[in-house]
This record gives C-alpha cells, structure tokens and sequence, in this order.
C-alpha cells in the first residue's frame, strides 16, 4: 500500500493545480475546476479498484470496500500537500488541518442534484471525477450556480464529471450548486474537510444509518417488487 501512495504522487500532483487552464474563481464564491488530473493509463485500475455500491447517491467511504488503486488515490487526496494545494487556489490557509470526510458516489437517482450550498459543518469541498467519458447531455454536469432556485444562472459552463477532473469549492452562504436530473453510473470521490472533529463523527453516524436505510430499502424493493419510501440523500 505504501509504494501505491507513492504512486499516487505522481498520479496526482499537486503542481498541476497551479497550471494556467486551471480555472479559479473567487465571486461569487471561491471554486476551482481542473481538468486532467490523472494519466489515462490508470484509468482500468480505479474503475476495476471502485466499489460496488448498492444504494445511489453518497455514502461514506469504507477501504474495505475499495481496490488497492482507489485506496491509494483517497489517500494522496488528503494528504497535506496536495490538500494545502487545493487550499491555496480557494483562499483557504492550510486545509489540510481540517478534519477529513470521505464519501462515494457509483450512481444517482433523479432525485438528486438539487441546488445547494453544503452544510455550515465543511470548510470546503472536492469532487474528483472517474467517469471514463460522458454522453452530450447536460444532466448529472456539476454547476456553479448564483441562486438557489435557477439551474440556468450559472456562473461558468457546467462540468462535465469527465475522469480527471477536479472540482473544489470553499463552503459559503452563496455556494450554490448542483445538476440537472440523471439516473445511471456516475462515479466520484468526494472530500470534504469540515469545522471539527465533532462534526466529522456526527456525517459519519449519519453516513451509516443513511447506508443501513438504503439497504433497507433496496432489500424490500426486491422482496415486494415496488418501491419503498425516497432513500435519504
């Protein structure tokens, strides 16, 4: 494991987030998209490596569950250096002293996606995509958004959840966010470092009972053959 995390430096360097097709923006908010991030011939790897999840949309991350790839790849994202790294392009002095939250999306519902700005409890949230390409549509495309109640008021184009791409945002009351409508496949790793290690226990107890409800959940959908009450988000 440890000479995979090394790998993983050079999978992802913390260099490349300084690059000049970088975009960085700090109105309305500050968030950052970076684009190739990660070597094409990896890709087999982390999508042999990303874990059969059974319910949709986020839910906490368990290395167990995970290839020794994307384990790696989870773990050089929190690392100081590349956390200061995503820090620095958000305004943020020295991320990396936050505690961590790991969750992982395989798919979604149509519910999911609506605007929002994250909880007071994160600092700051990334998005690191592995979807090996993506269909001309604009459902499941991360936006940037200026209202909480207008999908079209974006603030730069939407962002395809192409494998490779970055997407980080500093948590604010005008952090809106969100995409349109999509049900399938799609894979991201997301990290988010929050206020406390008080709140990082509380997202993981909810974590857990939301995953159990989930399985639930699916458990009677199979046995009765219809669906039960909306899955938590």
């Amino acid at each position: 494991m440890t000479a995979l995390v090394a790998d993983a430096r050079d999978w992802l360097q913390a260099a490349a987030l300084t690059h000049q097709e970088t975009l960085v923006k700090a109105d309305p908010f500050n968030f950052m998209v970076a684009k190739d991030l990660l070597p094409t011939a990896i890709m087999p790897a982390l999508l042999a490596d990303f874990p059969q999840l059974k319910g949709a949309g986020y839910l906490p991350y368990e290395s167990e569950q995970c290839g020794s790839a994307v384990n790696a790849l989870i773990a050089r994202l929190q690392e100081p250096e590349f956390a200061d790294a995503i820090g620095d392009r958000l305004g943020i002095e020295r991320l990396s002293q936050y505690p961590t939250f790991v969750s992982i999306s395989r798919s979604l519902k149509k519910r999911h996606g609506n605007i929002h700005t994250d909880g007071k409890s994160k600092i700051a949230t990334a998005l690191l995509y592995l979807n090996g390409d993506w269909a001309e549509t604009s459902e499941g495309c991360l936006r940037f958004l200026n209202s909480i109640n207008d999908f079209e008021d974006t603030v730069v184009p939407e962002i395809p959840p192409v494998y490779g791409t970055l997407a980080a945002f500093k948590r604010a009351d005008n952090s809106f966010h969100g995409h349109l409508p999509f049900e399938g496949e799609r894979r991201v790793i997301q990290i988010a470092w929050l206020v406390s290690a008080d709140d990082k226990a509380r997202k993981a107890k909810r974590g857990r009972l939301a995953h159990k409800l989930k399985q639930l959940q699916q458990w009677l959908g199979e046995k009765f053959g219809g669906s039960s009450k909306p899955e938590m988000q």
